[in-house]
């Protein structure tokens, strides 16, 4: 992408860091800094006092706003909206906001149907399996 040329997520337009970036749902996050938090309070019993205030508050942000907690159902999300081939900044956005409708899901993310890469009924299925891994969670 040229330095003259914009970012914009509604063409997936992400500029040069995100290109190759593995982007993480919340929920992914919140596995990683939960494990963390659970190997720093194994260390010693006073190292939670010593959790810098930024991991904590980061840890109940994903916590918070984690739409899977259960670590099988968090590797199926990102299984099945693979099988979409979707960008990793789009898998991320469904993953983490997970919206209900064909409608909303475009609406979030323009990029679904820009070129012909998706159309209604992939989208319905797709939103379809997520209610699905959510529903049996």
């Amino acid at each position: 992408m040229s330095k003259l040329e914009e970012e914009d997520a509604s063409e997936l337009k992400l500029g040069e860091d995100f290109l190759k970036a593995k982007c993480l749902m919340n929920s992914e996050v919140s596995i990683l800094l939960e494990h963390r938090y659970e190997q720093i309070k194994q260390m010693s019993d006073e190292s939670i006092n010593q959790v810098p205030q930024v991991f904590e508050k980061c840890l109940q942000y994903v916590k918070r706003f984690s739409r899977f907690t259960n670590q099988d159902a968090v590797k199926q999300v990102r299984e099945v909206l693979s099988r979409y081939q979707l960008a990793e900044f789009e898998l991320a956005v469904l993953g983490n906001l997970c919206p209900e409708t064909v409608e909303e899901a475009v609406t979030i993310v323009p990029t679904l149907k820009s070129k012909g890469r998706l159309d209604d009924e992939a989208i319905e299925r797709l939103l379809n399996d997520l209610m699905m891994i959510k529903k049996f969670e």
